[in-house]
């Protein structure tokens, strides 16, 4: 392999805004030679990466594949709504999460995909689509047991809302059990649940609420003896705002969540489930 001097590489990168180690690889597979360097860094899309990587990707597009036991989301962003929706864009943010269940190693970046490493093939689509592309969050369940769906909200012709749900103690075979958790994978997409039962929530943020309602209680006037009960019934309806399994069903608002699972019965439970929507932490 050729040994390339540190100034051909800075002056690569001073003309293409490429970093300093695709500018030396891009050397390297030349034999040093600027022009076909040049070349290199744009048929691999690179060129001109590093001038794009200060700007926003808010935007962007998941997609949620599912295979048996093994489910995975993938975030793709981008900088504009016009590339997400592309069919490009689209395309390449499926075979990543088709990828992602294919492969649980962890280290994404560097495994080998289309050809190149996915990496490299990010890369590639920034200088192909003129934006900042990155990938975004990842998610991938694997069950031994367990019933495994998934749910794509579609919105302005792309993946907007990606969800994952695992559910325990069921025939993950039974028609049944696919229905009520495609049921609680489309809730959890519409209701957004932060937390999967009551005991999940940190004890900070129950004390941060429970403050806030005490604070609120004698606010309005209510008597110091009444206060513990106000307090409680404003917890309940934190948790019915934040936790799955007591939040209203979405599509029978009088039962909950975790009685419309229950009704699989007394072994069926959420064990965990993933939420990720473009433009939200």
């Amino acid at each position: 392999m050729a040994d390339i001097a540190a100034k051909d590489v800075a002056a690569l990168r001073k003309v293409t805004g490429a970093g300093m180690m695709d500018c030396k690889k891009a050397l390297q597979e030349t034999s040093g030679d600027m022009e076909a360097a040049k070349l290199w860094l744009r048929e691999k899309g690179i060129a001109g990466a590093d001038k794009r990587s200060s700007r926003d990707a808010n935007q962007g597009a998941v997609d949620v594949v599912v295979e048996g036991n093994v489910g995975a989301i993938v975030e793709l962003n981008c900088e504009t709504d016009f590339v997400a929706k592309s069919d490009a864009f689209k395309q390449a943010v499926l075979k990543l999460a088709r990828h992602v269940v294919e492969n649980a190693d962890a280290d994404l970046g560097n495994q080998s995909f289309d050809g190149s490493t996915v990496d490299d093939t990010i890369k590639g689509m920034s200088g192909t689509l003129g934006e900042k592309i990155q990938l975004g969050r990842v998610v991938r369940f694997e069950t031994p047991d367990g019933a495994l769906d998934g749910y794509k909200h579609v919105q302005s012709e792309r993946g907007v809302i990606g969800v994952l749900v695992e559910i325990g103690g069921v025939d993950a075979a039974d028609p049944k059990v696919r229905e009520v958790a495609h049921d609680v994978a489309l809730h959890i997409a519409n209701s957004a649940p932060r937390y999967t039962r009551r005991e999940d929530v940190p004890s900070t943020e129950i004390d941060r609420e429970r403050a806030v309602f005490e604070a609120q209680a004698r606010e309005e006037g209510k008597p110091e003896q009444a206060l513990a009960k106000v307090v409680e019934g404003k917890l309940n309806g934190f948790y019915k705002s934040v936790v799955l399994l007591e939040q209203p069903f979405v599509k029978d608002p009088k039962t909950t969540i975790g009685a419309h699972v229950a009704s699989l019965g007394e072994a069926a439970t959420v064990r965990r489930f993933a939420r990720i929507k473009i433009g939200e932490e």
